[in-house]
């Protein structure tokens, strides 16, 4: 009986998980759904770190929960030194969504290369915990800034929201 209710139990989970759109705590998701909003010329969230689910690939959408950092009215997502799914996805396809409770932004990633911008996000980065890892102390760094998404030249290219 323990067996049966355990593989039921499992199957029931695996069910429910399915069904879910968006990620799953550590687990990667599909399609982010929600209302979708322009991003704001400045964001102004009432938190200046918390954490949000981002998505990546917009053909074959794949979105995750992540942290993310408001500094002087901009957007952040840090990856560390660790080139993760989600970053290989962004250097094929910048356009990304950001969603933060239930509203969904189209954004653009901007890879951040700027020693002082980078400086100024690694001093609000660590001040948050000692278990922090600090952009400094790394060769290669993923950060990027989310922007609102330029126009596109071509008005055939398939930029939805």
């Amino acid at each position: 009986m323990t067996l049966l209710f355990r593989t039921l139990s499992i199957a029931a989970l695996s069910v429910t998980l399915m069904a879910c759109e968006g990620p799953f705590g550590f687990m990667s998701g599909d399609e982010l759904s929600g209302s979708v909003a322009e991003p704001p010329a400045t964001w102004q969230f009432d938190e200046d770190y918390g954490f949000a689910e981002l998505e990546t690939r917009p053909e074959d959408p794949y979105s995750i929960n992540l942290a993310y950092v408001q500094l002087k009215g901009q957007l952040y997502i840090y990856a560390g030194d660790t080139r993760t799914n989600w970053v290989q996805h962004i250097e094929q396809n910048p356009l990304i969504r950001f969603r933060l409770n239930e509203t969904i932004y189209p954004v653009q990633a901007v890879r951040v290369n700027d020693q002082d911008e980078l400086t100024a996000f690694a001093v609000e980065w660590t001040s948050r915990s000692v278990f922090q890892r600090d952009p400094l102390q790394f060769e290669e760094v993923w950060l990027y800034r989310l922007e609102a998404r330029k126009p596109t030249a071509d008005p055939n290219a398939d930029d939805e929201v």
